[in-house]
């Protein structure tokens, strides 16, 4: 295994028309790490991980995964050398069973561990609701369904928009219960989370956002509440 990081991005700036949402953000994320990227609304942490995703195309900067140059390509080609983003707000396909979302996930194509059944394994609820239509779960086991159709494509790096994001607490406790799974199958992952105590519990490195600005980054184990707040907030 390279020495290099997985995914290093390099000062990207990122727009939308005339509104710039980042402005010279740079990170790194290493084999088997999990960062949290954190922030008020507005930050720029879903332009982030957009711009990671190919769904942006950043104006200025390097996105650099696996030592190879990614930014400017596009989200299919960017899937298929192994990145998955789950989206913000699950966004499953509504007409179509669990089941079938979840192939969805796998026609890239990519080789790897994950298969219908070990996701089944890893969420055994999807499996007893394989065959009802999406909406028909409750918001948790959607949340389940949509990281189960990012990893049937196999990822190097998932991408994890809001997981947490109107979900009762024990629900959010059992899907991030399952972190240590996906990272012990070669998997990184970026997580977007509003939940700050979450977020320093899952992850091994925190950037923070503010204003579109990395105000703050370190270990998730060593940084201080208070710095976090004064970087989350702004003061």
């Amino acid at each position: 295994m390279s020495d290099a990081p997985l995914l290093k991005i390099k000062a990207i700036d990122a727009f939308y028309g005339d509104f710039q949402a980042l402005f010279g953000v740079s990170l790194s994320i290493e084999h088997r790490q999990v960062i949290a990227v954190i922030g008020a609304n507005g930050a720029g942490k879903s332009t982030l991980l957009k711009s990671i995703a190919g769904l942006m195309h950043p104006h200025r900067g390097e996105i650099l995964f696996e030592g190879k140059p990614m930014a400017g390509a596009p989200a299919f080609d960017v899937l298929r050398r192994g990145i998955a983003l789950v989206p913000e707000g699950r966004k499953l396909f509504p007409s179509l069973t669990v089941e079938e979302n979840l192939l969805i996930g796998g026609q890239s194509d990519r080789p790897g561990p994950w298969t219908l059944a070990r996701v089944y394994e890893l969420f055994p609820v999807l499996a007893e609701r394989r065959n009802l239509p999406a909406p028909a779960l409750s918001g948790g086991q959607q949340q389940m369904a949509a990281i189960g159709r990012a990893l049937m494509a196999n990822p190097s790096l998932l991408l994890c928009d809001e997981i947490s994001l109107g979900l009762a607490p024990i629900v959010v406790r059992d899907i991030y219960a399952r972190v240590p799974q996906i990272v012990a199958e070669g998997l990184s992952l970026i997580i977007v989370e509003q939940d700050i105590a979450q977020a320093l519990r899952a992850s091994n490195h925190v950037y923070c956002l503010q204003e579109g600005r990395i105000a703050l980054q370190g270990s998730a184990r060593q940084l201080s509440r208070e710095s976090i707040s004064a970087a989350y907030f702004g003061i």
